[in-house]
C-alpha cells in the first residue's frame, strides 16, 4: 500500500498542467494544420466541371472536393459533414462550387476565398438537382415529386428559396394514382429556351415539359403506359439531352434499356395547346447489351460532334458484376439499323465521368478527354479524340487500336514511394517567388484541363546547381531502387535529380525496394538500404554543379550516369532488410540496423565492418533506430550507441569497441512495435536555436539527458543514463487508448522540442516533451494507414523535417503537407498555386464557336441525322436573350405560383398575429373553365383555395391570380414584348407610357370594383355567421333540454 501511494505522489509531483510548462512549449506555439494537398484524393465519388474556368472538382466519400485548375493550381475543401456528395454543380464562370450532399444540404461554395460560405437545409429528400447556365438559379426535385426553385444571391453567397414551386400535382400526368415511384429523376432546362421551358422526369417514367411563364405543363410523354401495354415495371435511373436544340432526350431506365423521346422546341400556340396529345411511345429505341443482363443504366453523358461523331456515353450500375459497364454509342442516320457502339473495359466498375477539353495555345486545336472514377476511388482517363476516331473507323479495312486507359496518378512517379527524407527551411536558398511561378506552368498537369505546347514546355526550365541552395529538399527512395531528388520550396514537388545507379558502372535500377535513407549536405554524403541488405554510399563532387546536369526533365527522361556530380560510389552487404541508417560527426562511423536484429558499424573510408552484433527478441527482431551519443560514465566519457528494437527494448554499446554496456535491457511491460526512438539532449537542442539561454527543464530539476521512445500503444520518456546502464527509470510515459500510433517524430524551436504523433484514424497530436502534454490536436481527412504485411511494405510514407512541417503520401496518388508551428511560412506562391478562379476569365473562343455552330447547323440541318428520318426536318427553335430572360425569371420565380401550395409549406412559420390583407392582394373573380391539359394535370383545385381563405378563424393572405384579367390583357397586346408582358402582369409600369393618370384612373376603378365585391362578400359571410349562430343556439337548447330528463 506504501508503495502504491509513493507511486502517487511521484505522479502527482511530476504531472504538469495542459498545454506543457511555462519555461518550455506552449499551446500557443504551435498551429498543426494542413499546408496543401497535392494529387488525386483518396475515396472520389463524383465529378463536376466548369467548362468555361477550365476546373475540375472531385467529391469525396469523405466530405472534401478538390478542386483541379489551370497552371497546376490546385485547392482542396473540406465539409462540416464527412458525406459523400448526391448531386455537385457549378455555377458556370461565376467562382461558385455548389455541393449537395447525403444529408440534403445544399452547400454553397466561394471559389475565390476558398469557404463554405452558406449551408441551406432542404427539409425533403432530394432526388434531383439542376443548374441553370443563363442565370442563378437551381431547381430541386425531391422523392414526393415536387419542384423548388433556388436562387444564389451572389453578393452574399446565400441559398434563397423562391415562392415558385412545381406540385406534383401539376406536373405529373395521373396525380390522383398513388404510386412509391413519384420522385423527380431529372430535371433538364431547355438547351435553346431555358428561362422558358424545363424537362421533367419522373421515377415511374412519366416526361412532362413544364412552361415556366404560363406555369403550366405543355406536354406529356406517358412512359408509365408505355411500360404497362408491355407488362414491364421499370423505372427511370438517368437522362440526357441528345440534340442541341433540346428536341430528344435520351432515358436510361433501370432493366438496362435507352429510350429516345422527342419533345417540342418551340413555344405552342392556345389552338395547337388544346390538340396536344399524349405521346405514348419513343422515337426510338438503343439496342444494347444492358437489357439483356438487366443492367441499370446508372448515368448518360452526350458529346456533340458532327453529323457523323455525335456519341452518347453510357454507364451501367456500378454494384453489377460485368465486363460491358462502360459504353460509348454513335448516334447518326444508321443509329436504329445498325449500332456502332465501343466497349471500354476497364478493371473496375464506375461511378462517375466527365468530359472535359483542353486548347493546345499555339494551334488551338480542342482535344477532349473522358474521365471516369471507378468504385476503389481511382480516377481513369482516355483521350476522346482515339473514341472518337475509333468509332468512326472501326468498320473500316484498317481499323485504329482500341483506346487505352490511363490511371491518373502524381507525375514522375513511376514506382511507389518507401522511404523519404525532408529537409526545410535553407537560409541559403536563392530562386525568387516569379521563378517557380513560372516552373508551375511547366510541370504535367495532373489532369489535362490544359495542353501543353508539344515543343517541350517553355524556355524556363529548371536551373539546378546545389541542394545548399533548395529552400526546401525532399528525398524519397522507391520500390524499384531509384532515388529521387525534388525541390518542395513551392507546395508540389518539382524534380531535381534521378539516381539509378548501383556502383561505379552499374547505372541500371535495381528494381528493389528501398527501405532507409540518410542524407548530410554539409558532408555530400548520402546512404541508401534496401530490402536485400545492400548499402550504397554516395559522395557528391562539390557544389555549385555545372549547367549540364542529368536531372529530370519535364518529360520525364534523364540522361545516363551521373559523373558530374557523383564522386564515387560505394557498396557493401549486410543480413536482413536494412531499417536505420546514422553516422556520426565525430568518428565518421556509419550504424546500421536490419530487420533480422542485426547492428553493424561501418568505416565510411573502405568501407569495412568494425563490429557487428545481433540482439535477439522473443517477441519480434529489428533495429529501428541507432543513435550516437558522448556520454560522461564513471568520471570517463565514453562514445556511446543507442540502440532501439523493434519490440520497444533500449540498449547501448560502446561504439569504440563494440561491447555491450549493459547486460540488461529497458523495456516496457507490455511492449508493442516500435516506431521511434530520439535522445533529448537539452544542451544540444539550444544549440539548434537562436537563444541558448532558456532552458525548458524547470529550475531545481537536473539538466539531464533523456531518451524518448515511441511505440503504437505508447511513448515514454527514460533517463539516458540509466537506459545507457540496464537500469528502467522511466520519467514520463503516455498510453494510447483510442487509437494506434503510425508514426512518431520530433521538431525544434529555438529553444523548444516537441512531439509529433500521427494516428492509424488520421489524428495528430502535439505533445510537449519531456511532459508528453498534449498542446493541440487536430485530424487530417484523407488519410488512410494499413498495417503492412510481414516482408512488405505499407503504401504510405511519412517524414518530417526538424523544423515542424512533414509530408504524408499515400501511394502514388496524393501527399499531404503539414505544418506544425504557428505563423510559419515555409513554402513559397501558396496563394498563386491555390489560385483555381479566375474572376477576369472571359468566354473563350471554342465556347462562343459552339453557340455559333449551333446557330449555323440550326439552318442546315445537320443534327438532324441523329434519328432516321430527321434529316428531312429541322426543328423550330426559339431563342432568348439572357439578360432580359434573367430579368423576367426574377419576377416570376419571386410570387408564388401555386399559393395553396405555398401557404400550406409556410403553415409552420406564421406566429399569431394577425396577417393584414392588402387590397391588391384580393380577387374576387370566379375561376373560369380550365383548359383541358389542365384538368389532365389536375393543376389546382378550386374548393382548397376557398378553405386556405381562413384558417383557425385568422384572415390569411390570398394571391390568387386573376387569369381573366390576364389573358384579356395579352389579347390585347400581343406583339408587346416579353418583358412589358411580365411588367404589366405584376402591375409594373411600362417603358413607353407616359401618363401616369390613366394608370391610376385605371387602378382606381379596379380598386373600387373590389371595394364592392368585397360589400357584397361581406353581407354573405354576414348571413353565414348568422345561420351558424342560430343553428348554435338551437343545438344548446336541444343539450340542455335532454340533460333535465332524467
Amino acid at each position: 500500500m506504501f508503495v502504491n501511494v509513493k507511486k502517487l505522489v511521484e505522479k502527482a509531483s511530476n504531472s504538469k498542467k495542459p498545454g506543457g510548462n511555462s519555461d518550455g512549449l506552449k499551446a500557443s506555439d504551435v498551429d498543426p494544420h494542413t499546408v496543401f494537398h497535392y494529387g488525386i484524393p483518396s475515396g472520389c465519388s463524383m465529378f463536376a466541371y466548369d467548362s468555361i474556368q477550365k476546373i475540375l472538382a472531385i467529391s469525396t466519400m469523405d466530405g472534401r472536393i478538390k478542386l483541379l485548375g489551370k497552371d497546376n493550381s490546385q485547392a482542396l475543401l473540406e465539409s462540416d459533414d464527412t458525406v459523400p456528395s448526391k448531386f455537385l454543380e457549378f455555377i458556370q464562370n461565376q467562382g461558385i462550387l455548389v455541393n449537395v450532399n447525403c444529408k440534403n444540404h445544399v452547400e454553397v461554395w466561394e471559389l475565390d476565398t476558398k469557404l463554405l460560405s452558406h449551408v441551406h437545409v432542404f427539409k425533403e429528400e432530394i432526388t434531383c438537382f439542376a443548374v441553370m447556365q443563363c442565370g442563378p438559379y437551381m431547381y430541386v426535385g425531391d422523392s414526393v415529386g415536387n419542384i423548388k426553385v433556388l436562387k444564389i444571391d451572389q453578393e452574399v453567397c446565400h441559398v434563397v428559396e423562391m415562392k415558385y414551386t412545381i406540385p406534383f400535382s401539376a406536373s405529373h400526368g395521373n396525380p390522383t394514382e398513388v404510386s412509391a415511384d413519384r420522385a423527380v429523376i431529372s430535371i433538364m432546362p431547355q438547351p435553346t429556351a431555358e428561362s422558358k421551358r424545363i424537362l421533367i422526369i419522373f421515377k415511374d417514367g412519366f416526361i412532362t415539359l413544364w412552361e415556366i411563364r404560363e406555369n403550366k405543363a405543355i406536354l406529356v410523354n406517358a412512359g408509365s403506359m408505355f411500360q404497362s401495354v408491355h407488362n414491364e415495371a421499370k423505372h427511370v435511373t438517368s437522362a440526357c439531352w441528345v440534340c442541341p436544340f433540346g428536341s430528344k432526350v435520351a432515358v436510361g431506365y433501370n432493366n438496362g434499356e435507352i429510350l429516345i423521346w422527342s419533345v417540342p422546341t418551340r413555344k405552342l400556340t392556345n389552338e395547337a395547346a388544346s390538340e396536344i396529345s399524349i405521346q405514348n411511345g419513343p422515337i426510338c429505341k438503343l439496342i444494347l447489351g444492358f437489357r439483356s443482363e438487366k443492367i441499370p443504366i446508372a448515368s448518360l453523358k452526350w458529346a456533340y460532334a458532327d453529323a457523323k461523331a455525335t456519341r452518347l456515353y453510357v454507364m451501367g450500375a456500378s454494384d453489377v458484376a460485368s465486363t460491358s459497364l462502360m459504353q460509348v454509342i454513335l448516334l447518326n442516320e444508321h443509329t436504329e439499323s445498325r449500332t456502332i457502339k465501343l466497349g471500354l473495359h476497364l478493371s473496375e466498375p464506375c461511378v462517375d465521368m466527365v468530359i472535359t477539353s483542353s486548347t493546345i495555345e499555339q494551334s488551338k486545336l480542342k482535344q477532349d478527354f473522358l474521365l471516369l472514377i471507378g468504385k476503389s476511388g481511382n480516377i481513369y482517363m482516355y483521350d476522346d479524340c482515339s473514341i472518337e476516331k475509333y468509332l468512326l473507323q472501326c468498320q473500316s479495312r484498317s481499323p485504329p487500336s482500341l483506346p487505352k486507359e490511363v490511371m491518373l496518378k502524381i507525375p514522375f512517379v513511376d514506382s511507389n514511394i518507401t522511404v523519404a527524407k525532408l529537409f526545410t527551411d535553407n537560409p541559403n536558398a536563392l530562386s525568387s517567388d516569379e521563378d517557380y511561378i513560372l516552373l508551375a506552368k511547366d510541370i504535367p498537369s495532373l489532369v489535362p484541363l490544359e495542353t501543353k505546347s508539344r515543343d517541350g514546355g517553355h524556355s524556363n526550365s529548371y536551373q539546378f546547381s546545389g541542394f545548399g541552395k533548395v529552400k526546401n529538399l525532399y528525398i524519397t527512395g522507391h520500390s524499384d531502387g531509384a532515388i529521387n531528388f525534388w525541390d518542395l520550396s513551392c507546395p508540389f514537388p518539382i524534380p531535381i535529380l534521378s539516381l539509378k545507379q548501383q556502383s561505379e558502372d552499374d547505372f541500371s535500377l535495381s528494381g528493389i525496394a528501398l527501405t532507409a535513407l540518410y542524407f548530410d549536405g554539409n558532408s555530400r554524403v548520402l546512404i541508401s538500404g534496401d530490402q536485400s541488405g545492400t548499402v550504397r554510399i554516395f559522395k557528391f563532387k562539390p557544389e555549385p554543379y555545372t549547367a549540364e546536369n542529368s536531372f529530370i526533365s519535364f518529360q520525364g527522361s534523364t540522361k545516363k550516369g551521373n559523373n558530374h556530380i557523383i564522386h564515387s560510389v560505394k557498396v557493401l552487404k549486410v543480413n536482413g532488410s536494412i531499417l536505420s541508417l546514422n553516422i556520426s560527426h565525430t568518428t565518421r562511423h556509419l550504424a546500421i540496423g536490419s530487420d533480422q536484429g542485426d547492428v553493424s558499424l561501418v568505416d565510411t573510408e573502405g568501407p569495412d565492418i568494425i563490429f557487428q552484433s545481433h540482439i535477439a527478441s522473443d517477441i519480434c527482431l529489428g533495429i529501428i533506430s541507432t543513435q550516437f551519443k558522448t556520454c560522461t560514465l564513471q568520471t570517463f566519457e565514453k562514445n556511446v550507441l543507442v540502440v532501439a528494437t523493434k519490440d520497444s527494448s533500449v540498449l547501448a554499446f560502446d561504439s569504440d569497441t563494440g561491447n555491450m554496456l549493459s547486460a540488461s535491457t529497458v523495456r516496457p511491460k507490455k511492449p508493442s512495435r516500435a516506431l521511434f526512438m530520439q535522445i533529448l539532449d537539452w544542451q544540444d537542442i539550444s544549440v539548434r536555436g537562436a537563444n541558448a539561454s532558456h532552458s525548458p527543464i524547470e529550475e531545481g530539476m537536473p539538466k539531464q539527458s533523456f531518451i524518448l521512445i515511441c511505440s503504437e500503444k505508447a511513448a515514454y520518456v527514460y533517463s539516458l543514463i540509466h537506459a545507457i546502464q540496464g537500469v528502467k527509470k522511466v520519467h514520463y510515459k503516455k498510453k494510447f487508448h483510442s487509437t494506434s500510433c503510425c508514426w512518431a517524430s520530433t521538431f525544434f524551436t529555438a529553444s523548444d522540442v516537441g512531439l509529433m504523433l500521427l494516428f492509424t484514424s488520421g489524428k495528430v497530436e502535439i505533445r510537449s516533451l519531456p511532459e508528453l502534454s498534449l498542446l493541440k490536436e487536430t485530424s487530417i481527412r484523407g488519410f488512410r494507414y494499413s498495417t503492412p504485411k510481414p516482408n512488405s511494405l505499407s503504401d504510405s510514407s511519412m517524414c518530417s523535417s526538424n523544423c515542424g512541417d512533414f509530408v504524408m503520401v499515400n501511394g502514388d496518388q496524393e501527399f499531404f503537407i503539414v505544418s506544425v508551428l504557428l505563423r510559419k511560412e515555409s513554402f513559397r506562391i501558396l496563394e498563386s498555386v491555390n489560385l483555381v478562379y479566375r474572376k477576369d476569365v472571359m468566354l473563350s473562343q471554342e465556347v462562343l464557336a459552339s453557340g455559333t455552330t449551333v446557330q449555323k447547323e440550326k439552318k442546315k440541318g445537320i443534327f438532324g441525322s441523329v434519328l432516321k428520318g430527321s434529316k428531312k426536318h429541322v426543328p423550330e427553335v426559339e431563342t432568348e436573350d439572357t439578360r432580359e430572360s434573367t430579368e423576367e425569371l426574377s419576377t416570376i420565380f419571386s410570387n408564388a405560383n401555386f399559393p395553396c401550395q405555398v401557404e400550406n409549406g409556410d403553415t409552420q412559420a406564421l406566429d399569431n398575429d394577425e396577417i393584414d390583407l392588402g387590397i391588391d392582394d384580393i380577387d374576387l373573380d370566379d375561376h373560369g373553365e380550365k383548359p383541358k391539359e389542365q384538368n389532365i394535370l389536375a393543376a389546382i383545385n378550386k374548393h382548397k383555395l376557398k378553405l386556405q381563405a381562413f384558417t383557425a378563424g385568422k384572415l390569411k393572405q390570398m394571391k390568387v391570380k386573376n387569369e381573366k384579367t390576364i389573358a384579356k390583357e395579352e389579347q390585347q397586346d400581343e406583339k408587346s414584348s416579353a418583358v412589358d408582358q411580365i411588367k404589366k402582369k405584376y402591375g409594373f409600369s411600362l417603358h413607353g407610357e407616359s401618363s401616369a393618370a390613366k394608370m391610376a384612373e385605371s387602378k382606381l376603378h379596379e380598386n373600387l370594383r373590389k371595394l364592392q365585391g368585397i360589400s357584397l362578400k361581406t353581407t354573405e359571410m354576414q348571413d353565414t355567421a348568422k345561420s351558424f349562430s342560430s343553428l348554435a343556439r338551437e343545438l344548446l337548447r336541444n343539450t340542455e333540454q335532454e340533460k333535465r330528463i332524467p
